[in-house]
Protein backbone atom coordinates (compact mmCIF):
# COMPACT_ATOMS: atom_id res chain seq x y z
CA UNK A 1 0.00 0.00 0.00
CA UNK A 2 2.77 2.43 1.00
CA UNK A 3 4.77 1.50 -2.08
CA UNK A 4 1.76 2.06 -4.34
CA UNK A 5 1.06 5.44 -2.73
CA UNK A 6 4.69 6.46 -3.18
CA UNK A 7 4.50 5.58 -6.90
CA UNK A 8 1.33 7.66 -7.30
CA UNK A 9 2.93 10.70 -5.65
CA UNK A 10 6.06 10.29 -7.79
CA UNK A 11 3.95 10.05 -10.95
CA UNK A 12 1.94 13.16 -10.01
CA UNK A 13 5.14 15.14 -9.43
CA UNK A 14 6.48 14.15 -12.82
CA UNK A 15 3.12 15.01 -14.42
CA UNK A 16 3.10 18.42 -12.71
CA UNK A 17 6.65 19.18 -13.90
CA UNK A 18 5.71 18.11 -17.42
CA UNK A 19 2.61 20.34 -17.46
CA UNK A 20 4.53 23.32 -16.08
CA UNK A 21 7.29 22.93 -18.68
CA UNK A 22 4.72 22.48 -21.45
CA UNK A 23 2.97 25.66 -20.34
CA UNK A 24 6.23 27.61 -20.29
CA UNK A 25 7.16 26.36 -23.76
CA UNK A 26 3.71 27.18 -25.12
CA UNK A 27 3.68 30.71 -23.68
CA UNK A 28 7.22 31.36 -24.93
CA UNK A 29 6.29 30.17 -28.43
CA UNK A 30 3.15 32.33 -28.39
CA UNK A 31 5.06 35.44 -27.29
CA UNK A 32 7.76 34.84 -29.91
CA UNK A 33 5.06 34.64 -32.59
CA UNK A 34 4.29 38.32 -31.97
CA UNK A 35 7.91 39.22 -32.81
CA UNK A 36 9.89 38.95 -36.05
CA UNK A 37 12.35 36.37 -34.63
CA UNK A 38 10.65 33.31 -36.24
CA UNK A 39 10.89 34.94 -39.67
CA UNK A 40 14.54 35.82 -39.18
CA UNK A 41 15.25 32.26 -38.06
CA UNK A 42 13.94 30.86 -41.34
CA UNK A 43 15.69 33.67 -43.22
CA UNK A 44 19.01 32.71 -41.61
CA UNK A 45 18.56 29.04 -42.55
CA UNK A 46 17.86 30.09 -46.13
CA UNK A 47 20.57 32.72 -46.63
CA UNK A 48 23.50 31.89 -44.34
CA UNK A 49 24.94 29.44 -46.90
CA UNK A 50 23.26 30.64 -50.11
CA UNK A 51 24.58 32.81 -52.90
CA UNK A 52 25.94 32.35 -56.41
CA UNK A 53 29.43 33.01 -57.72
CA UNK A 54 29.47 32.64 -61.48
CA UNK A 55 27.57 30.28 -63.76
CA UNK A 56 27.03 26.80 -62.30
CA UNK A 57 27.89 23.72 -64.31
CA UNK A 58 24.88 21.95 -62.81
CA UNK A 59 21.65 23.06 -61.17
CA UNK A 60 20.47 20.44 -58.67
CA UNK A 61 16.76 20.52 -57.87
CA UNK A 62 16.35 18.73 -54.54
CA UNK A 63 12.94 17.09 -54.35
CA UNK A 64 10.60 17.73 -51.45
CA UNK A 65 7.17 16.10 -51.27
CA UNK A 66 5.01 14.59 -53.99
CA UNK A 67 3.86 16.30 -57.14
CA UNK A 68 2.06 18.61 -56.97
CA UNK A 69 3.05 19.82 -53.52
CA UNK A 70 3.95 23.22 -52.16
CA UNK A 71 7.63 22.35 -51.69
CA UNK A 72 8.16 20.76 -55.12
CA UNK A 73 6.23 23.41 -57.02
CA UNK A 74 8.13 26.23 -55.30
CA UNK A 75 11.48 24.53 -55.89
CA UNK A 76 10.61 23.74 -59.52
CA UNK A 77 9.56 27.36 -60.16
CA UNK A 78 12.90 28.66 -58.89
CA UNK A 79 14.88 25.92 -60.66
CA UNK A 80 13.11 26.75 -63.91
CA UNK A 81 14.10 30.41 -63.57
CA UNK A 82 17.69 29.40 -62.85
CA UNK A 83 17.76 27.09 -65.88
CA UNK A 84 16.57 29.97 -68.07
CA UNK A 85 19.29 32.21 -66.68
CA UNK A 86 21.96 29.54 -67.27
CA UNK A 87 21.00 27.68 -70.47
CA UNK A 88 24.42 26.03 -70.59
CA UNK A 89 23.94 24.33 -67.21
CA UNK A 90 22.70 20.78 -66.73
CA UNK A 91 19.72 20.30 -64.42
CA UNK A 92 19.65 17.29 -62.10
CA UNK A 93 16.33 16.34 -60.51
CA UNK A 94 17.26 14.64 -57.23
CA UNK A 95 14.05 12.84 -56.31
CA UNK A 96 13.48 9.11 -55.68
CA UNK A 97 11.02 7.43 -58.01
CA UNK A 98 10.58 5.25 -61.06
CA UNK A 99 11.72 7.28 -64.07
CA UNK A 100 10.16 4.68 -66.39
CA UNK A 101 6.73 5.72 -65.05
CA UNK A 102 5.40 8.88 -66.68
CA UNK A 103 3.28 9.60 -63.58
CA UNK A 104 6.16 9.32 -61.10
CA UNK A 105 7.21 12.39 -59.13
CA UNK A 106 10.59 12.81 -60.91
CA UNK A 107 8.89 12.75 -64.34
CA UNK A 108 6.19 15.18 -63.22
CA UNK A 109 8.91 17.50 -61.92
CA UNK A 110 10.60 17.30 -65.33
CA UNK A 111 7.31 18.27 -67.00
CA UNK A 112 6.97 21.20 -64.63
CA UNK A 113 10.47 22.40 -65.55
CA UNK A 114 9.64 22.06 -69.24
CA UNK A 115 6.53 24.21 -68.68
CA UNK A 116 8.92 26.83 -67.28
CA UNK A 117 10.94 26.72 -70.52
CA UNK A 118 13.72 24.32 -69.48
CA UNK A 119 15.23 22.37 -72.37
CA UNK A 120 14.52 18.66 -71.74
CA UNK A 121 18.01 17.80 -73.02
CA UNK A 122 19.42 19.72 -70.02
CA UNK A 123 17.65 17.46 -67.52
CA UNK A 124 19.16 14.44 -65.78
CA UNK A 125 17.86 12.34 -62.88
CA UNK A 126 19.24 11.24 -59.53
CA UNK A 127 16.45 8.99 -58.32
CA UNK A 128 18.18 6.89 -55.65
CA UNK A 129 18.76 9.29 -52.74
CA UNK A 130 16.07 9.28 -50.08
CA UNK A 131 17.43 12.00 -47.77
CA UNK A 132 19.82 14.94 -48.12
CA UNK A 133 22.90 12.88 -47.24
CA UNK A 134 22.16 10.10 -49.73
CA UNK A 135 21.23 12.63 -52.44
CA UNK A 136 24.61 14.31 -51.96
CA UNK A 137 26.42 10.95 -52.15
CA UNK A 138 24.55 9.92 -55.31
CA UNK A 139 25.16 13.30 -56.96
CA UNK A 140 28.87 12.98 -56.15
CA UNK A 141 28.90 9.74 -58.20
CA UNK A 142 26.99 11.36 -61.05
CA UNK A 143 28.84 14.69 -61.33
CA UNK A 144 32.33 16.17 -61.31
CA UNK A 145 32.69 17.44 -57.74
CA UNK A 146 35.31 20.01 -58.76
CA UNK A 147 32.76 21.94 -60.84
CA UNK A 148 30.27 24.51 -59.56
CA UNK A 149 26.77 23.44 -58.58
CA UNK A 150 23.65 25.38 -57.64
CA UNK A 151 21.30 23.71 -55.15
CA UNK A 152 17.63 24.66 -55.30
CA UNK A 153 15.63 23.76 -52.21
CA UNK A 154 13.31 25.18 -49.56
CA UNK A 155 14.73 28.00 -47.38
CA UNK A 156 14.74 26.00 -44.14
CA UNK A 157 16.60 23.15 -45.86
CA UNK A 158 19.24 25.27 -47.62
CA UNK A 159 21.93 25.39 -44.93
CA UNK A 160 21.85 21.62 -44.31
CA UNK A 161 21.86 20.89 -48.05
CA UNK A 162 24.94 23.06 -48.71
CA UNK A 163 26.86 21.59 -45.78
CA UNK A 164 25.91 18.04 -46.83
CA UNK A 165 27.13 18.51 -50.40
CA UNK A 166 30.35 20.14 -49.20
CA UNK A 167 30.94 17.16 -46.91
CA UNK A 168 30.69 14.72 -49.82
CA UNK A 169 33.42 16.52 -51.73
CA UNK A 170 31.77 19.23 -53.82
CA UNK A 171 34.19 22.15 -53.94
CA UNK A 172 31.95 24.95 -55.27
CA UNK A 173 28.50 24.75 -53.72
CA UNK A 174 26.03 27.58 -54.33
CA UNK A 175 22.38 27.64 -53.29
CA UNK A 176 19.11 29.24 -54.29
CA UNK A 177 16.54 29.14 -51.47
CA UNK A 178 12.99 28.83 -52.84
CA UNK A 179 11.45 31.69 -50.87
CA UNK A 180 7.83 32.56 -51.56
CA UNK A 181 6.78 36.12 -52.36
CA UNK A 182 4.24 37.93 -50.23
CA UNK A 183 1.23 39.35 -52.05
CA UNK A 184 1.44 43.03 -52.90
CA UNK A 185 -2.32 43.54 -52.35
CA UNK A 186 -3.74 45.26 -49.27
CA UNK A 187 -5.69 42.48 -47.52
CA UNK A 188 -7.30 44.66 -44.87
CA UNK A 189 -11.07 45.10 -44.68
CA UNK A 190 -13.75 46.60 -42.43
CA UNK A 191 -15.66 43.88 -40.62
CA UNK A 192 -18.96 45.78 -40.36
CA UNK A 193 -19.05 46.42 -44.11
CA UNK A 194 -19.26 42.67 -44.75
CA UNK A 195 -22.54 42.21 -42.92
CA UNK A 196 -23.28 39.37 -40.53
CA UNK A 197 -23.79 39.75 -36.77
CA UNK A 198 -22.45 42.61 -34.70
CA UNK A 199 -20.67 41.13 -31.68
CA UNK A 200 -18.41 42.20 -28.83
CA UNK A 201 -15.52 40.41 -30.52
CA UNK A 202 -12.90 42.96 -31.71
CA UNK A 203 -12.69 43.62 -35.45
CA UNK A 204 -9.72 41.86 -37.09
CA UNK A 205 -10.01 43.19 -40.62
CA UNK A 206 -7.35 45.85 -40.12
CA UNK A 207 -4.93 43.56 -38.25
CA UNK A 208 -2.77 41.61 -40.68
CA UNK A 209 -0.66 40.48 -37.73
CA UNK A 210 -3.54 38.73 -35.96
CA UNK A 211 -5.00 37.24 -39.15
CA UNK A 212 -1.81 35.95 -40.73
CA UNK A 213 1.52 36.89 -39.17
CA UNK A 214 1.13 35.26 -35.75
CA UNK A 215 -0.05 31.96 -37.28
CA UNK A 216 2.74 31.97 -39.87
CA UNK A 217 5.28 32.65 -37.14
CA UNK A 218 3.99 29.75 -35.04
CA UNK A 219 4.49 27.52 -38.09
CA UNK A 220 7.98 28.98 -38.64
CA UNK A 221 8.90 28.14 -35.05
CA UNK A 222 8.05 24.46 -35.58
CA UNK A 223 9.94 24.39 -38.90
CA UNK A 224 12.97 26.08 -37.32
CA UNK A 225 13.01 23.73 -34.33
CA UNK A 226 12.75 20.68 -36.58
CA UNK A 227 15.56 21.89 -38.83
CA UNK A 228 17.87 22.67 -35.91
CA UNK A 229 17.35 19.11 -34.64
CA UNK A 230 18.10 17.79 -38.14
CA UNK A 231 21.31 19.87 -38.29
CA UNK A 232 22.33 18.55 -34.88
CA UNK A 233 21.71 14.95 -35.98
CA UNK A 234 23.69 15.44 -39.21
CA UNK A 235 26.54 16.96 -37.18
CA UNK A 236 26.62 14.04 -34.72
CA UNK A 237 26.63 11.55 -37.61
CA UNK A 238 29.45 13.42 -39.36
CA UNK A 239 27.32 14.17 -42.41
CA UNK A 240 28.02 17.92 -42.26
Amino acid sequence: MVKSRFKSIYFLRILRIFLVLSGIIFLTALLLAFTTLPFWGIHWLGTSKSGLKGEPATIILLGGGGMPSESNLMRSWHAGKAAKSFPGSKVVIAMPGNIADSLSTPLLMKKELMLRGTNPHQILFENEGTNTRSQALQCAKLLDTSKSILLVTSPEHTRRAVLSFQKTGFKKVNALPAFENATEADLSFKDDELGGRKTAVPDVGQSIQMRYQVWNHLKYEIIFAREMLALAYYKVRGWI
